[in-house]
């Protein structure tokens, strides 16, 4: 599909398209409230409602990449968030903006599980993955530097994701048309594995994705209402906070698998719950700035680790869609659930609401990524598990992940060889130490 050692910049690009709409949130849902009649928690429900449908697709298109063609979906996707994104930038009837929402979400949902699964199939997705959310936090740096400049109107973030998917639609000529089934899955087309930890990573990806979004949706409204910012000076904080992911992911990548998945999901999601604390009582430029730079260098790194996490359960790229899709439902959830707990308590409170239910996470998180996160054999080494013999490995660098036994995985059998040589008598002396020389 692609050289191994190479970047897919048309996976990445297709990435980038599918990602950028949540990335612009606070913006979107900030100037839907500013410029059309509804009140902040309605302009929190339609960006609900765009992430909910992003989720949709993801769910309703799991299974269905190889059968529909990669190339195929992903031009549908771009058309979609095309037509959806752009039919309601150019409008201010209500009704037709929220359902351009809803057509442009599908069709970013779309892209995405079509990344997702490409990405799943990589030698190394955790470097895919990097990859693009490298793009896509440096293009939403750009879109947040400039349109506060280009003046008002709810329909400047919207066309922005529009034109990327415009941009982008070129680049899908040298996407595979089918999606190739993975060696480990000829047998085996119908169970996923893993099922266990697949669901426990969904299920709190679900929860995990929920915190961050309701933070972010409601991030322009405590930089101006609560920090008692200019939307200018909004701008380039958000801008800060995703160079500094930049730096953040360039560190993920460089570190690479060195340090494992457990320690940066567990570690790295205790700090976010820190950091969006941080954030939501802040009542000044320093705190807004600190709280939001921080957390939005956090949140790809460990974001990276978990779709690499997700990718290695499943080489087809289920596993990879399927929690994609549910951390989509927690990210849908997110707009709306931020502004209704900062009216009813406070933002201070909901941040303090939504830490505490991040520490809560970053449990299950870590176990399944200790569970089944595994790590590459020396030449030769032998595991094993419950007393039972393992696989030997013999582990050489550039070999696929997949080809190495995770942990959790099933023993592989070894095979007892009869060999038909005479026994070596054995020597009975002994050194100074007591030990049996052979």
């Amino acid at each position: 599909m692609f050289a191994p050692r190479t970047t897919p910049w048309p996976l990445v690009a297709l990435f980038t398209a599918g990602y950028l709409a949540p990335y612009l949130l606070p913006t979107t849902v900030g100037r839907l409230d500013s410029d059309l009649p509804l009140s902040a928690t309605q302009a929190g429900a339609v960006g609900s409602a765009l992430l909910l449908s992003s989720a949709a697709a993801g769910f309703v298109l799991a299974s269905r990449v190889e059968r529909i063609g990669a190339r195929t979906l992903a031009r549908l996707g771009l058309a979609l968030a095309l037509l959806g994104y752009g039919g309601a930038a150019l409008t201010t009837a209500v009704p037709a903006v929220v359902a351009g929402a809803i057509v442009g979400g599908f069709g970013s949902g779309t892209a995405t599980t079509v990344a997702a699964t490409l990405i799943a199939g990589q030698k190394d997705p955790h470097r895919a993955s990097t990859a693009g959310l490298l793009t896509v936090s440096a293009l939403a740096g750009a879109v947040y530097l400039t349109v506060p400049h280009l003046g008002p109107g709810h329909g400047l973030p919207l066309a922005a994701i529009a034109l990327t998917a415009l941009a982008v639609w070129p680049l899908t000529g040298r996407l595979p048309s089918g999606v190739p089934a993975a060696p480990t899955a000829r047998h085996d087309k119908a169970r996923l594995p893993h099922a266990r930890s697949g669901l426990l990573l969904a299920a709190a990806m679900v929860c995990w994705s929920l915190a961050q979004n309701s933070l972010w949706g409601v991030s322009g409204r405590i930089g101006l209402e609560q920090a008692h910012l200019g939307e200018a000076t909004v701008g380039v904080v958000f801008a800060v906070g995703l160079g500094a992911g930049l730096t953040g992911v360039l560190a993920a990548g460089a570190l690479g698998a060195r340090l494992g998945r457990a320690i940066p999901i567990g570690g790295g999601t205790v700090l976010i719950a820190v950091c969006i604390a941080l954030s939501a009582s802040a009542t000044d430029l320093g705190s807004f700035a600190a709280g939001e730079i921080a957390w939005n260098t956090l949140y790809p790194v460990v974001l990276s680790y978990l779709i690499g996490l997700a990718a290695s359960l499943d080489p087809r790229g289920r596993w990879a869609v399927l929690v994609g899709s549910a951390s989509s439902l927690g990210t849908a959830a997110g707009p709306l659930t931020g502004s209704v707990l900062s009216a009813q308590a406070g933002f201070p409170v909901m941040g303090a609401v939504l830490g505490a239910g991040l520490l809560v996470i970053a449990l299950p998180m870590t176990a399944v990524a200790l569970h089944t996160g595994g790590r590459p054999l020396l030449p030769g080494a032998i595991r094993r598990r419950g007393g039972h013999p393992a696989a030997l490995v013999a582990a050489a660098t550039g070999t696929p992940t997949g080809a190495i036994p995770e942990i959790g995985a099933p023993e592989q059998p070894v095979v007892e060889i009869p060999v038909e040589t005479p026994a070596v008598p054995a020597q009975r002396a002994y050194d100074k130490a007591g030990s049996e020389l052979y």
